[in-house]
């Protein structure tokens, strides 16, 4: 299974108006930082919950269906599926009807079920889905708490800048971070 995304996000899920009010700065001269440090803190937060807080487009690539049918996209809240492409044995794609699919977008994870499963012929990536995740197209549709964590980690990378370059980022997690961020992880036994 992989997944690849296709559109960036539009926007980021925190402005810059909230982090210079977190940071109680006035100034304008750190915006470029402040906005690459908003991007690591969104995709490290992506990472650690397997949640997409930005709306963007993905593409989920299996190698055959799953036994039971459902296909599960690790992703979400998954709003829609937008296409699903099946590939013969030549690479001729081939898209599968989604009349009458069901979509469990808000499950963790998400799950899609379809009527017609035709079979791929390509051994590796053969069946490629097509979807659009994440809370909304604005950040005042990511959960409260959500902003808070991501608020709180810009502003530790913010204070160790001087000693860790932003390209290097994350390498700070502050205190507390985790206790936020736990009832949006998905944990495996």
């Amino acid at each position: 299974m992989t997944i690849i995304e296709l559109t960036p996000p539009a926007l980021e899920p925190l402005t810059l108006a909230e982090i210079r009010a977190h940071l109680r700065l006035e100034g304008e001269e750190e915006d470029a930082l402040l906005l690459a440090l908003a991007t690591v803190a969104r995709e490290h937060l992506e990472r650690e919950t397997g949640l997409v807080l930005a709306a963007r487009e993905f593409r989920l690539c299996l190698d055959d269906w799953p036994e039971d049918g459902i296909v599960t996209i690790p992703r979400g809240p998954v709003q829609a599926v937008t296409s699903v492409t099946v590939y013969d044995g030549d690479g001729v794609p081939q898209a599968v009807d989604l009349d009458g699919h069901l979509l469990d977008g808000q499950a963790r994870p998400a799950r899609l079920w379809l009527r017609h499963l035709p079979q791929p012929d390509r051994a590796m990536n053969g069946i490629e889905v097509e979807f659009s995740a994440g809370f909304g197209e604005s950040g005042a549709d990511v959960p409260e708490t959500l902003k808070r964590a991501m608020l709180l980690h810009v502003a530790a990378m913010f204070a160790a800048r001087g000693v860790v370059a932003p390209d290097a980022q994350p390498a700070v997690v502050p205190p507390g971070y985790d206790r936020l961020i736990a009832p949006f992880c998905r944990r495996g036994l």
